[in-house]
């Protein structure tokens, strides 16, 4: 078991006033090494809370969080930044790439970091990108690549750290079909050499390349293939 959640719950404002705005109600999940889940669900739904507790973005107001064993949320704040820092990566719809920088140097800042000495960043970024099959791009910038040639730098960086969970919130959506598909293939192609991959979507066509699928409703998470009307009966 890589990640357990256990009953979180996370509110926003202050428990229990008029203001506050619940996102998530007693989640539980639990995620083996080298699986492939998507948790699908629409806006507002609370999958990207739910993504930025598993990521140590966020903390939940209540419930139990075990990554590897380690109680997470007994971290203290350096603690759970070393923890994003090394073993988990991310990728986001947006990209967040520096404009400024090469492809070799946004996917070596993760590596910077980490205090990795600058020959050896260079090298491994390198061969991030290659293996997301972008060797011949590794000097441009993100503004002399295409969509999904940004998502692959993206995900070159999530990964130049070896993480032990890969953690995309949509990561197709700033992407055409084509491109879309390509991205697909690539996760596919990571989990098969056991990079666990935890997807957030919307996208019923998306969460389908994932070998097991949830859904998440009101801040409640369901299997794929529960009705949500049975599990509260």
């Amino acid at each position: 078991m890589i990640v357990k959640l256990e009953n979180i719950n996370k509110v926003y404002g202050e428990s229990g006033s008029e203001t506050s705005v619940p996102a998530l109600n007693n989640v539980s999940l639990s995620v083996d090494e080298g699986e492939y889940v998507a948790i699908m669900g629409p806006s507002g739904s609370g999958k990207s809370t739910l993504m930025n507790v598993i990521g140590c973005l966020d903390k939940p107001t209540s419930g139990s969080y075990f990554f590897e064993k380690q109680d997470v949320l007994k971290l203290k704040d350096r603690q759970m930044s070393d923890l994003r820092l090394h073993s988990i990566g991310f990728v986001f719809q947006s990209f967040y790439l520096m404009n400024e920088e090469s492809a070799t140097e946004n996917v070596a800042l993760p590596l910077s970091y980490a205090g990795i000495p600058k020959k050896e960043r260079e090298k491994r970024a390198v061969d991030a990108l290659s293996k997301v099959g972008l060797a011949d791009r590794v000097k441009f910038r993100p503004d002399q690549l295409s969509g999904g040639q940004k998502q692959r730098v993206a995900i070159a960086r999530a990964i130049v750290n070896n993480p032990k969970v890969l953690l995309a919130d949509e990561p197709t959506g700033a992407l055409d079909q084509k491109s879309g598909a390509a991205i697909m293939d690539l996760f596919k192609q990571l989990n098969d050499e056991g990079t666990t991959i935890i997807m957030i979507t919307h996208d019923a066509a998306i969460a389908s390349h994932a070998k097991k699928i949830y859904r998440i409703v009101d801040g409640r998470l369901y299997d794929g293939l529960e009705d949500e009307n049975e599990k509260d009966n």
